[in-house]
């Protein structure tokens, strides 16, 4: 994985410290074009991956992207999934059959619509799932798509659940199917990497908060070091400047010296927010675009 990830929040209005910045920014964005601005800005300072939600203004995003492979040569995305809001209003709008046809995958559709349909006739959760993944994943065929991850909220859902047979599931279909790293985003790093490891998961790239002063750290600080140390997690840290607690360059300069530690995911809107993380990443993690396995 790429040292420096660039991720959405600020294109959805998610704003982890301040509402009024979090509007704000739901207005700036509303247009494909508002964030294309971004993430050219972001590209040409040398930042190579986007993770991003399964929204749909990202299917968008993905098409622009394909519709320029020379401006945008070896940009990739890690999708992030599932998107909730999306199949509610889907299901809302076509019905569920109309739902499953909106977003499976071209290829394969009838064969795909056919175990789906078995699936929700019978309750067979595997099937529900694969056929959920390859939904997800349909914005993104013609792109690089190397990493995909669950989202935290269903992450942790599952894990409170206690249903982790389910990760087992993600991962072997994402791998067999889509050809790439499965990976997963949560509030708890220390409970998920026990239970994925119960799953035979081994050394799984997990994306969680990790910063100085433990903000927003569930399972305790502690915890989460010495996972780090054990050489058990590939993780991505999130959260790193503590939604400005931490000046930047104590913050990245902290990361870095972690075992453990392969990327950094960050959100921002402006130029000089950008480039100076890239910069800060770049100085104490040697931030340069990975040119091997992108995984």
């Amino acid at each position: 994985m790429d040292k420096l990830l660039f991720g959405d929040n600020q294109f959805f209005g998610i704003n982890h410290m301040s509402e009024e910045k979090a509007r704000a920014q739901a207005m700036r964005f509303q247009r494909t074009d508002a964030i294309m601005d971004v993430l050219d800005v972001a590209y040409d300072a040398g930042i190579r991956t986007f993770m991003c939600t399964t929204h749909d203004r990202i299917a968008e995003i993905a098409k622009r992207v394909k519709a320029d492979p020379a401006r945008y040569d070896g940009f990739q995305f890690y999708p992030c999934m599932p998107y909730a809001h999306k199949y509610a209003n889907a299901v809302t709008e076509h019905g569920m059959v109309g739902a499953l046809r909106e977003f499976m995958p071209s290829e394969g559709l009838l064969a795909t619509a056919l175990t789906g349909t078995k699936a929700l006739a019978t309750k067979e959760v595997d099937g529900i799932a694969r056929v959920l993944i390859d939904m997800e994943m349909k914005m993104f065929q013609g792109t690089k798509a190397p990493v995909v991850f669950i989202q935290n909220v269903f992450t942790d859902l599952l894990l409170g659940m206690g249903f982790t047979r389910a990760f087992k599931i993600f991962d072997d279909h994402i791998r067999e199917k889509h050809g790439a790293e499965p990976a997963y985003i949560t509030m708890n790093m220390p409970m998920l990497l026990d239970a994925l490891e119960k799953e035979g998961i081994e050394r799984p790239i997990i994306c969680s908060n990790i910063n100085k002063i433990g903000f927003r750290m569930s399972g305790g600080y502690d915890a989460y070091l010495d996972a780090l140390q054990s050489g058990r997690v590939r993780a991505v840290a999130m959260s790193v400047y503590a939604s400005g607690a931490i000046p930047a360059d104590e913050a990245i300069h902290w990361i870095s010296e972690l075992p453990g530690v392969e990327s950094i995911v960050f959100g921002a809107s402006s130029a000089g927010n950008i480039r100076g993380t890239k910069a800060l990443v770049d100085k104490y993690m040697g931030g340069g675009v990975q040119t091997g396995d992108p995984a």
